[in-house]
């Protein structure tokens, strides 16, 4: 892609998403300077109005080009950047960049499809490319990408192979809102004895609705304490997405990146899985896929 000047004297990397995005100033010599982070995500934004929102952007970090990735490419976005079929690396990202304008830049989303199987990721993609640049994942590996839609990942040679994504951090947000445990998950979720109760129960069976249901009457029957149910739920439900993740036919090694309140708690559950697993902050690697996306539009 022959792209827009200025590239190499600097960058604004936003990572876009349905209720929030995070955006962070790139200088000419790869470091990330300021940033910024809100809940400005697409769904804010009035139609017609991601030109206003830029200039926000623009106004808090500097006058420099864009590189946005995330739902920002979907239909709900700015404008819509095609899927790149799996497998899928850096190059591919760079060949689908749809440009906006004369600086601004929308990295496509990736999609798998095979057999009975259909998937679809926006903005991941960029941390996992930039994982595997900046030498915090190894090329052939797995990764668990865990967020409102956890991710498995299978690399191969540094490319995006295949990859399965699990409702997980959308259905605990539900439980805890809208169902008859809510008044049971308003508590801390850390990695102790309930939690990793929790995933052994969701590891060793699969009955992921009833094991939920029984969060309330193991209270109700003093089997568990009220201050214990958010961890123990999180444990069933974490612990039925590492079993999922782990279905997947190798025993490599497993990368957890993403945000660290999240990934210590996949890590733990992995664990409890009886595997090993190193965790690695989304945010830089999101910034070390951004420059290597940057480097390709000249």
């Amino acid at each position: 892609m022959s792209g827009p000047s200025g590239w190499t004297n600097g960058f604004i990397a936003v990572d876009w998403g349905t209720t929030n995005r995070r955006a962070y100033r790139v200088g000419a010599d790869g470091r990330a300077g300021d940033e910024l982070e809100d809940a400005k995500g697409i769904l804010s934004v009035p139609s017609g109005g991601f030109p206003a929102a830029v200039a926000e952007i623009r106004a808090r970090l500097g006058d420099l080009p864009l590189l946005m990735a995330g739902m920002i490419g979907s239909n709900r976005g700015w404008k819509e950047a095609p899927y790149v079929p799996a497998p899928a690396g850096l190059d591919d990202l760079a060949k689908g960049l749809v440009r906006v304008g004369d600086r601004e830049v929308i990295v496509p989303g990736v999609s798998y499809a095979e057999d009975d199987r259909a998937d679809v990721m926006r903005g991941e993609e960029v941390q996992l490319v930039g994982a595997v640049a900046e030498g915090l994942a190894d090329p052939n590996e797995l990764v668990c990408h865990p967020g409102t839609h956890n991710k498995w990942v299978l690399l191969r040679r540094g490319m995006i192979h295949s990859f399965r994504t699990v409702m997980t951090g959308e259905l605990f947000s539900l439980l805890k809102e809208h169902s008859i445990l809510s008044d049971l998950l308003g508590g801390k979720v850390d990695t102790g004895d309930a939690f990793c109760a929790g995933v052994r129960k969701s590891l060793n069976q699969e009955a992921l609705t009833a094991d939920l249901f029984a969060v309330r009457a193991r209270v109700l029957l003093g089997k568990m304490k009220k201050e214990d149910a958010a961890s123990f739920a999180s444990g069933v439900l974490i612990g039925a997405d590492v079993h999922i993740g782990l279905d997947t036919p190798t025993m490599a090694q497993i990368t957890v990146i993403g945000r660290p309140e999240l990934t210590r708690l996949y890590a733990a559950a992995i664990k409890v899985a009886e595997r090993d697993a190193i965790e690695v902050d989304g945010e830089r690697c999101f910034v070390a896929g951004a420059k290597e996306i940057a480097k390709r539009i000249e």
